[in-house]
């Protein structure tokens, strides 16, 4: 298949200062789309950044022949000040993320298809973003994982992300490679910001942190390469890397392994209904998937304390969990940092 670099930019008007959803925009892709890949049956998806569900819609319908899908950024955008720029943080509000994400999972229906992802080449790591890089590097990754591939929709793995790679840590602009980022600190060292304010938000933004040698060894330059690195590894390689990963059978990769697997063998996963359980605690995103006359329940702690939860149903089975679970979860429980877990229920 193909992904489509910010395509909503094409089909604009010349000279204007509106550079996406362009008059011309969807009549260029269904054109391309009858003249290239329409007939070859191959996945096609979408970078569009200002996408709202309802164009989503424009994009994904089956019936417009245009995309398969596309990546929309709404809930990427949920840690940045309102009305300024990604460098500029805020704490993330859960119940604003479980809002969003809620919405892309009910609104496009049946005329639309959902891309799910936390990682691509421009994005922080989401266990340094979102999660615990430290003590709960492993139990905030996985959870992060079963959070999003139990939604509906077509998921992306960003390479690193099924080891729970981190952000790499950055003290100097000098060890910035990305333009962007070295645009940014200039721009903003002019203005009067703090050299301490700028890298604090490189740390947490920058789009080096995606960009990092994967990491597939505990040996030199990780094992990406004989030659010296254009950026330079994450210096914790030795601990998180894919032959360590292989050898434990606790860690992140066998949870995306099995995540995957449980989709291609569940149509619950991949056509099931959406419904956000209602009024939980605010750390706490659960929700359920429907089909037919099977219901999984989807539990997940964001945060690094315990929360407390009620499970609404008789749960039946485990499906899949982050923690070691003795026994099956019925009534009210305490959730582990960072825990998770799928049940079904009756």
């Amino acid at each position: 298949g193909f992904r489509m670099d910010v395509i909503d930019m094409i089909g604009k008007e010349p000279d204007k200062e509106i550079t996406s959803n362009g008059p011309k925009l969807h009549e260029y892709l269904q054109e391309m789309n009858q003249a290239t890949f329409g007939d070859k049956n191959l996945m096609t998806v979408g970078e569009t950044w200002g996408a709202t569900t309802e164009i989503a819609k424009l994009y994904s319908n089956p019936k417009r022949n245009e995309l398969s899908m596309v990546f929309q950024f709404e809930h990427i955008g949920l840690d940045q000040q309102e009305g300024k720029d990604k460098w500029d943080l805020k704490p993330l509000s859960i119940s604003e993320l479980k809002k969003v994400l809620s919405k892309w999972q009910t609104s496009l229906g049946d005329e639309g298809w959902n891309s799910l992802f936390w990682n691509n080449h421009d994005l922080p790591r989401i266990v340094s973003r979102w999660g615990n890089d430290d003590v709960y590097r492993k139990e905030s990754a996985k959870m992060f994982a079963i959070l999003l591939h139990m939604m509906k929709g077509t998921p992306y793995i960003y390479q690193g992300e099924e080891l729970g790679m981190t952000n790499c840590p950055i003290d100097d602009i000098a060890e910035a490679k990305d333009i962007e980022t070295i645009n940014m600190y200039n721009e903003r060292i002019s203005s009067g910001f703090t050299k301490e304010e700028i890298l604090e938000s490189i740390k947490a933004k920058g789009r080096d942190n995606a960009r990092t040698p994967m990491q597939w060894n505990a040996r030199e330059h990780a094992g990406f390469t004989t030659g010296i690195p254009w950026l330079r590894v994450n210096p914790n390689y030795k601990e998180i890397n894919a032959e360590e990963a292989l050898a434990d059978q606790d860690s992140v990769f066998y949870m995306y392994k099995k995540l995957i697997d449980l989709r291609r063998k569940h149509d619950i996963i991949v056509w099931g209904d959406y419904e956000l359980v209602e009024k939980t605690p605010e750390h706490v995103f659960a929700y359920s998937r429907i089909y037919e006359d099977q219901q999984w329940l989807v539990i997940c702690n964001m945060s690094s304390e315990k929360q407390t939860f009620t499970i609404p149903r008789e749960a039946l089975r485990v499906i899949v969990s982050n923690y070691p679970l003795k026994q099956l979860p019925d009534g009210k429980v305490d959730l582990r940092p960072y825990e998770a877990f799928v049940l079904e229920v009756k």
